[in-house]
């Protein structure tokens, strides 16, 4: 499915009715055709939106009034938009040529304090800097600090590092963007002159999808598995009629494409994308590359799931997310041929399919411009995550040994850590709130320093839960965030759980844990909530199932004192 011109997100901004997430445009520049590009945008993938566009050049005007029409709309982002243009503007006003980034930078971060203190639950996303060179020093410009290209560039760099410190606020990055497409296509003089429009029409739903992506993954719509067809996908050629020696990977010919493609997949695995094989094939066939060819990027351990067979594609596809237990809307299929392409994305609606173009050479490129891997955070964490599905295999072959359930529970000799938040952890917590969507009661998203005011709060307990068994560990895998409402009464107002843990006695274990906490902390009753999402119905009954009575409008109610606790094989770490 290709991008939507601007007019065809025009014409969606105007039919989708006000509603879902809030975001607020404000700009130095003309920012009305951005902000209905980006609400179209958000209509198209499905993330309806209400966007208020502020008045022309009034950033300042709107971010110090704590009155202004910004603070009345209540945004849940901020899209702060401030063109290279306006910015040359502003360097060829300057006396300290040298010093003019870093004095952009103040002003750029003052926005931020003022807006984030008055708005202490919104986020802003920031779009950087398009590059334009004024040439006034041709190439020397990118050597001295007097140069308008280089102090562009440091903006830059200095809006990055800002962004990395701060857990509220994203760029947008516009100067990639620009990179990619051309500055003739990302630019029009005479719109900008006649205008003062930044982004050139025929860019709008680019600019647009860029901003919206990146708001698509602070609140947890991310793309996590990579399902991998094999031949003239992976390599060039068919490794069942051209044997080892005359499939194409490595660095002659059309081969280098393949090479690049499979680097680029394992640097998506570090940062902690799945990777799956889905081929029609025999399995020791499609195996042998990974094991016995020199010059393969890709080998056996980097993939969470390895299916080759000769059943049809989807079957497999539903077979892997049921090992990984993800949902099929966090799947992209990759495959070079059209007719399987078609079969999965007519059988499996959810998933997405990359349409590959025909030329292998053009694969890596296409991928990289859907940017279907879009995140908003990242954690050390992540790059362990393929050996626990890894682990998680192994798991479920253990559990084919065992005629009863509980035993096989018993034979994991499984331990869990349960502690109350702490700084080491902020990154993970802050980004299992974002990407957990099924098994989340409340589905409340935090950045890193919500966290870490969540854990200062003295109104509120909070609690992060490990677990291993003799497989291996899981991590960090489930967040509890209570809140006290009165001296007798602890309120849920967070637990959420990965779903690699589920009927593992987990739940049981946290339940527990959360009770015995309340009794220990002196309160009498806790209360539970199940706020309905699209993806979290399978827990719309944990709470009664787990011992809480229900007392109407979605919230359950635990006498502490009378609790019977819940049976669960899960031992607690000391």
């Amino acid at each position: 499915m290709g991008i939507p011109t601007f007019i065809e997100l025009n014409k969606l901004a105007r039919k989708s009715g006000d509603g879902g997430i809030r975001i607020a445009v404000a700009g130095d520049c003309a920012t009305q055709h951005i902000a209905t590009a980006i609400r179209g945008y958000c209509a198209f993938s499905g993330m309806p939106s209400t966007v208020f566009d502020a008045d022309y050049n009034q950033i300042l005007a709107q971010v110090m009034d704590p009155e202004s029409e910004l603070y009345r709309f209540g945004p849940d982002y901020l899209v702060l938009i401030m063109c290279t243009e306006k910015l040359w503007e502003a360097f060829c006003a300057a006396t300290d040529k040298s010093g003019f980034a870093e004095s952009k930078i103040r002003e750029i971060g003052s926005y931020w304090q003022m807006f984030l203190s008055r708005a202490p639950s919104a986020k802003i996303v920031q779009w950087n800097f398009p590059s334009a060179d004024d040439r006034v020093f041709g190439n020397y410009g990118a050597k001295t600090k007097n140069s308008f290209i280089y102090q562009t560039r440091l903006i830059n760099l200095r809006l990055s590092e800002m962004a990395s410190e701060n857990g509220r606020v994203f760029i947008s990055d516009m100067d990639s963007l620009q990179s990619r497409i051309g500055r003739e296509r990302f630019f029009n003089d005479k719109m900008y002159y006649i205008a003062k429009m930044p982004v050139n029409t025929d860019a709008l739903p680019l600019a647009a999808k860029e901003t919206a992506d990146v708001i698509a993954a602070v609140r947890g719509k991310i793309k996590k598995v990579a399902v991998l067809d094999l031949d003239n996908t992976l390599w060039g050629g068919v490794i069942g009629d051209d044997g080892l020696s005359g499939i194409e990977i490595g660095e002659l010919g059309i081969g280098h494409a393949f090479a690049e493609l499979q680097a680029w997949l394992k640097e998506l695995k570090k940062r902690g994308v799945l990777l799956a094989v889905c081929s029609k094939n025999n399995e020791d066939t499609a195996k042998s590359p990974f094991t016995d060819h020199p010059e393969m990027v890709l080998r056996l351990d980097d993939f969470s799931v390895f299916v080759a067979n000769w059943n049809d594609k989807a079957t497999n596809i539903r077979y892997i997310r049921d090992v990984l237990n993800l949902g099929m809307d966090s799947f992209v299929f990759i495959d070079d041929n059209p007719f399987e392409r078609d079969l999965v994305r007519s059988l499996i609606p959810e998933i997405t399919v990359a349409d590959l173009p025909e030329d292998p050479a053009e694969y890596l490129s296409y991928l990289k411009a859907q940017n279907y891997f879009e995140t908003a955070s990242w954690s050390e964490a992540d790059a362990d995550r393929t050996k626990q599905y890894q682990e998680e295999v192994g798991r479920t072959e253990q559990q084919m040994k065992f005629e009863s359930f509980d035993d096989y529970l018993m034979s994991l000799d499984m331990t869990a850590e349960a502690k109350p938040f702490d700084a080491f952890h902020f990154p993970r917590i802050a980004q299992l709130t974002q990407r957990s969507n099924q098994f989340n009661l409340r589905t409340v998203r935090y950045t890193e320093d919500e966290i870490a005011r969540a854990a200062a709060d003295e109104d509120k307990l909070t609690l992060y839960f490990t677990l291993r068994d003799k497989f291996g560990d899981y991590g960090l895998i489930s967040v509890v965030i209570m809140e006290k409402k009165d001296d007798s009464t602890l309120f849920i107002d967070t637990w959420l759980m990965s779903c690699r843990v589920l009927k593992r006695g987990m739940e049981e274990f946290i339940v527990n844990k959360i009770v015995d906490t309340a009794a220990e902390a002196g309160f009498g009753t806790v209360i539970g909530e199940y706020l309905e999402t699209p993806k979290n119905a399978m827990v719309k009954d944990i709470y009664e199932k787990l011992g809480f009575t229900p007392c109407g409008a979605g919230r359950f109610e635990c006498d502490v004192r009378n609790f019977n606790h819940n049976k669960s094989f899960i031992k607690e770490a000391e």
